[in-house]
């Protein structure tokens, strides 16, 4: 079976095909992360760590536009069952486009507000331009989110990867012409352009578009709660940024967004690879409890698995990655890494509950969890205001996300039916892990602590980490080929 070939909707593919596939998809979202994470390390090292701030401020602004109007279209295309109609699909694109340009509209208009919020008035037009990058979002041909359908990804995956390798290419000659956070701003828009204009030569069908009041009323039917927890989830990624870089400043805004951007761009990529593998073939078995259970078990424990792998990956090489490819500028961001490992990972564990939800059409459960993060902001605000402490307003995140990952538990045993009982281990055993990270990134600073050999931490980290993922029954069950023959209860 090729990558291009559909895959049974609930049949048993091969494994051959599902480990294709998985890969395809990893390795896209990969190479696109590692692509974006290397423009953002060669963009900080050429401009000065004010100008970074500023940089910082534009894909934050882009997204809350972005976020502020987007009702899920990508994943409604896959999980409704009218997805694979054409007419359908140009519904969509009309909406889409309507909703792009609104959103690039309150952009324009917006910018002098943005601009005086994060101190950089004479940025002012810089957000103005950010505009042209929302518009080009709007005429994205939405066939290469339908193909998830059928399990085919690579059409999407090139659009992503080919946009932003060109976007890093052009940092160079953008330096060369400006010298300053400009670099970014035109970097950002090239990629975007770029993706759009990749999405229609990858397309299997020709851009048409629909302007169907139904069809929207329909899209809206099903958006809305994603529509509110795109909001929260905007504040949930850059609440905090925002925050730093208004009460602590630019500079110290440019540390916390890098050290986001080191963290949270692997959980983008876990979380994106896991719901683009994993959502086509929960929302084919919704309807069939038998096999939807064992999947759905599946899905939570593989975020569980990404969220640990981040987790292991900052404990190893996260100080020496800072200091060899960022330098003594963003020194202040080594005591951070493996809190803001844990603190993402805490977001990676809800997104599994998240999927699981959605293939139901509970598109609510996502948004209700992440309101307790949204909650914890005013702390996090009065935190930043009062004593500027980095650590602190990321501690305070993190006990927010805790609650989340328990409210998403919670809510997708209530209103989707997945019984969770069979995961008690592997949730023991990924606190555990947790417990020792915490107990690592704290002993430098922590006099009855300090004597702790950094090896031992480190050592005791991996060892638990190797238990924990014994744990996982139901992810080896799946990628031995029985998950979904032998379902476990």
């Amino acid at each position: 079976m090729s990558i291009e070939d559909p895959v049974p909707a609930a049949g048993g593919p091969s494994g051959r095909g599902l480990g294709g596939r998985a890969a395809l998809i990893l390795t896209g979202n990969l190479a696109t992360a590692l692509l974006s994470l290397a423009r953002n390390l060669i963009v900080a090292r050429l401009i000065s760590i004010e100008d970074y701030g500023i940089a910082a401020t534009f894909a934050l602004v882009t997204s809350l536009i972005e976020l502020a109007t987007a009702f899920g279209l990508q994943q409604q295309i896959v999980q409704a069952r009218e997805g694979d109609a054409e007419r359908w699909q140009a519904a969509l694109q009309g909406f889409q486009l309507l909703r792009s340009f609104v959103s690039a509209t309150a952009l324009f208009f917006c910018a002098g507000p943005i601009a005086q919020f994060f101190g950089v008035p004479e940025a002012t037009w810089a957000y103005r331009v950010l505009a042209i990058s929302v518009v080009f979002s709007g005429f994205m041909h939405m066939d290469v989110w339908r193909l998830y359908r059928q399990m085919i990804y690579l059409p999407n995956v090139l659009s992503q990867i080919v946009s932003t390798l060109i976007s890093v290419v052009a940092v160079w000659p953008l330096w060369l012409a400006f010298g300053d956070y400009r670099v970014m701003l035109w970097a950002l828009i090239l990629q975007n352009g770029l993706q759009m204009v990749m999405t229609h030569l990858t397309a299997r069908r020709r851009y048409v578009l629909r302007f169907d009041r139904a069809v929207i009323a329909q899209a809206m039917q099903f958006g809305w709660p994603l529509l509110i927890n795109n909001i929260l989830l905007f504040l949930v990624m850059n609440g905090e940024k925002m925050i730093v870089g208004r009460e602590i400043g630019l500079a110290a805004l440019a540390v916390f967004a890098m050290g986001f951007t080191l963290t949270l761009t692997p959980t983008i990529v876990a979380a994106k690879s896991v719901q683009s593998f994993f959502l086509p073939q929960l929302s084919a078995v919704q309807d069939d409890d038998t096999r939807f259970q064992p999947m759905a078990r599946t899905t939570i424990e593989a975020n569980l698995v990404n969220g640990l792998l981040l987790v292991i990956a900052v404990v190893l090489v996260g100080e020496p990655f800072v200091e060899i490819a960022l330098g003594e500028k963003y020194a202040a961001l080594v005591p951070l890494m493996v809190w803001l490992a844990i603190l993402h990972a805490m977001r990676v564990f809800k997104a599994g509950s998240a999927v699981t939800a959605l293939a139901r059409g509970r598109t609510g459960n996502a948004m209700a969890a992440n309101l307790f993060r949204v909650a914890s902001l005013p702390l996090a605000w009065w935190a930043a205001a009062v004593t500027g402490d980095l650590l602190l307003v990321v501690l305070i995140a993190t006990a927010g996300e805790v609650l989340g990952v328990i409210a998403s538990l919670v809510l997708v045993r209530w209103r989707a039916g997945v019984k969770l009982g069979a995961l008690r281990n592997a949730f023991a055993a990924t606190a555990v892990v947790l417990s020792a990270a915490a107990l690592h990134a704290a002993a430098p600073s922590v006099p009855a602590l300090s004597h702790l050999p950094r090896w031992l931490t480190t050592v005791t980290v991996v060892v638990l980490f190797g238990a924990a993922l014994w744990q996982m029954g139901h992810v080896r069950a799946y990628i031995g080929l029985r998950g979904l023959r032998h379902p476990q209860s």
